[in-house]
């Protein structure tokens, strides 16, 4: 598009999460007037910590914004699986990116933080829940439950795994419940049992069991995040630490000891959902991307990956192509073939007989996927 048709361009951004913050950023650069409607009253997040791939962080850069990033993280080499025990499985360094190698390894408060810190002042509009979207094919009508209304030429749909946009105008069906609890939460260092001896991402895994060790070193902590089969598909179960100490016995005792020692308050607790693929993620003025497009378990670690990489997608769509019509179905044809097996593959097991079969996705010589 036309620098004038940018620089005319009213967006709306529903959501203010990874995906949201990611493109309004990328979005904003065009040129376009952006607003970002996010239904909490004061932006957290909760849970551990994430990485961000070699891609997500040239996203970073090419956006201005590496350094901000860069400094709330911890660099890893690589990443390796161990059996329960801690005999090791495989041991791999991430997928590069150009001369980027490192995955960022970071607190997903200190990432949101860092999101909202370099958006412009203004931008983001707090307190409004989205209610109604009526597409009126070149604009499209939007209504908040603060009273508040709203249009734009396009909305960005980044409202998450419950999607009001998603739900309302491409698709009605409900998340899917994996079947597993994530307990996350993040310790000291030195309360990992001499564990973290350096930056880099360590799974153990046994009896339908994942645990994680995630470096935080610019912080002096550790994401400490527990995956376990379990059949209560309800969204914030009720867990004890007795229950956290039944899905660890026959770990690695030092693994064991951490659980024990947890503070249940610090521990965020949810059932483990995804969605289906979704056929269709726009309209001629409305889109999907993050969560709100793929929704995908966290077995791969791309849920956040995934949402930056619509926003900068989607930004270069809108670029190239000679309409916004145009520039949503060329976004949905790069992105949407890389989320669709993401979302497969994230659904594959993690046990060591499986690992083979699903580590493709991210294998060096697969890169190009991340």
């Amino acid at each position: 598009m036309q620098l004038s048709d940018l620089q005319n361009l009213k967006i709306a951004v529903i959501g203010a999460g990874y995906g949201g913050a990611a493109a309004a950023k990328a979005l904003s650069l065009l040129g376009a007037r952006v607003d970002v409607y996010e239904q909490a009253s004061r932006i957290r997040e909760v849970g551990a910590g994430i990485g961000l791939r070699p891609a997500t962080m040239n996203r970073f850069r090419e956006w201005g914004v590496f350094e901000a990033i860069a400094e709330v993280t911890s660099p890893s080499d690589y990443f390796e699986i161990l059996t329960a025990s801690g005999d090791p499985i495989m041991k791999e360094a991430w997928p590069a990116a150009g001369e980027q190698t490192h995955t960022h390894l970071i607190h997903r408060g200190d990432f949101i933080d860092a999101l909202m810190g370099v958006l412009p002042e203004g931008m983001v509009h707090l307190g409004h829940k989205l209610e109604t979207i009526e597409d009126r094919g070149d604009s499209v009508a939007l209504t908040f439950a603060n009273g508040a209304a709203a249009e734009a030429d396009l909305v960005v749909g980044a409202d998450g795994i419950r999607s009001v946009v998603r739900h309302q105008l491409f698709s009605q069906k409900a998340p899917v419940f994996a079947g597993e609890h994530a307990y996350r939460t993040v310790i000291s260092v030195d309360d990992a049992h001499g564990m973290v001896v350096d930056d880099n991402l360590r799974m153990y895994i046994g009896r339908g069991t994942k645990i994680y060790l995630l470096p935080l070193r610019h912080r002096g902590q550790v994401s400490f995040d527990i995956t376990a089969l379990h059949p209560d598909g309800t969204w914030a179960p009720e867990v004890t630490k007795e229950d956290l100490l039944r899905t660890v016995e026959g770990f690695d005792e030092r693994l064991v000891n951490i659980t024990r020692d947890l503070d249940m308050d610090t521990v965020n607790i949810r059932a483990v959902y995804d969605i289906d693929p979704v056929g269709t993620w726009h309209s001629d003025s409305v889109v999907l991307v993050g969560d709100a497009a793929h929704s995908m378990l966290h077995h791969q670690g791309q849920g956040a990956n995934s949402a930056i990489e619509d926003g900068g997608a989607l930004a270069d769509a809108l670029r190239e192509a000679g309409s916004v019509k145009e520039a949503l179905a060329l976004y949905q044809a790069t992105r949407k073939p890389v989320t669709d097996e993401l979302q497969r593959i994230s659904r594959q097991g993690w046990t060591e007989d499986e690992i083979d079969e699903v580590f493709p996705g991210q294998r060096p010589a697969t890169a190009g996927q991340e």
